[in-house]
């Protein structure tokens, strides 16, 4: 796969030399993105469960595992709360660069993308759309009550509700107005920063992964965790690229969408975990 990057001069300005070079190549970069975030999702999986061992249904954790599933719940919490955290410093100080990244990139990808690769990412962004995940939301509900699962679907339901709350709250927090978007393949209203599409793709469809992760038979676990890592990173990139939200709305959207996600397994897992006799 060729993704060129001509030599910088230093006479550019560096935010937008690499937005303009991302976007002359945006599908090979989204090629490049897709795989390694693919690889990244297994091979986290596969070290994740060499650390956290399984343990018998029904039989409380021993103690050891207890602390070390809160810490690498807690740390990645802490991670994602971070990366939202200095995105939103950035802008709220008025960081220069990243609006000038911003700004380049949407530019650059108005220029550049052909009407059809903006038709196939518009087809996918409907994936994220507040109607689909209410769908799935609703639809996953009933499965788990059909199968009294009762407190299993609330706390889905919780979730992902839950979820669509906090975005409400921080584009009410930051009010950013969205990148001009003529060419008539997406519209979208309100506020941008963070992206709802991707949190909202982060929440429900990482929810669902858990759900099918605790039902489902090992051999199931890569491709499930692959399948979920693609979808939410397509939609994401989906949005930059209908130029609906800026890059800065897609990362911070990630961050606060894994935030909540990791919050609610770590309840749900706190809260079913087997209590010693």
């Amino acid at each position: 796969m060729n993704l060129p990057f001509l030599p910088f001069d230093a006479g550019h300005d560096a935010p937008v030399w690499l937005a303009e070079r991302l976007a002359d190549h945006a599908l090979a970069w989204y090629a490049a993105g897709l795989g390694v975030v693919m690889l990244a999702a297994v091979a986290g999986w596969l070290l994740l469960r060499r650390v956290v061992r399984p343990h018998a249904p029904g039989l409380p954790l021993p103690p050891l595992q207890l602390v070390l599933r809160l810490a690498l719940g807690l740390l990645a919490l802490a991670g994602a709360g971070l990366l939202f955290a200095e995105t939103a410093d950035e802008l709220a100080d008025g960081e220069e660069s990243l609006g000038r990244f911003d700004e380049a990139l949407a530019a650059r990808l108005a220029q550049t993308l052909s009407p059809a690769v903006l038709r196939g990412f518009a087809s996918v962004t409907h994936l994220g759309d507040v109607l689909t995940l209410t769908l799935l939301c609703v639809a996953v509900a009933a499965v788990l009550l059909w199968r009294r699962r009762r407190t299993l679907a609330w706390a889905w339901v919780l979730a992902c509700a839950g979820g669509g709350v906090l975005n409400r709250l921080l584009k009410s927090a930051f009010e950013r107005v969205r990148p001009v978007h003529e060419h008539g393949f997406a519209a979208a209203d309100g506020y941008s920063f963070p992206s709802g599409h991707t949190s909202g793709a982060v929440v429900v469809y990482g929810m669902l992964a858990y759900l099918l992760l605790r039902h489902l038979p090992p051999r199931w676990h890569l491709p499930v965790v692959a399948a979920t890592a693609a979808l939410v990173f397509t939609v994401a990139c989906s949005r930059v690229v209908l130029q609906v939200h800026w890059a800065s709305d897609v990362i911070a959207g990630f961050a606060s969408g894994t935030a909540w996600l990791l919050m609610c397994v770590l309840v749900i897992e706190w809260l079913r975990r087997p209590r010693r006799p």
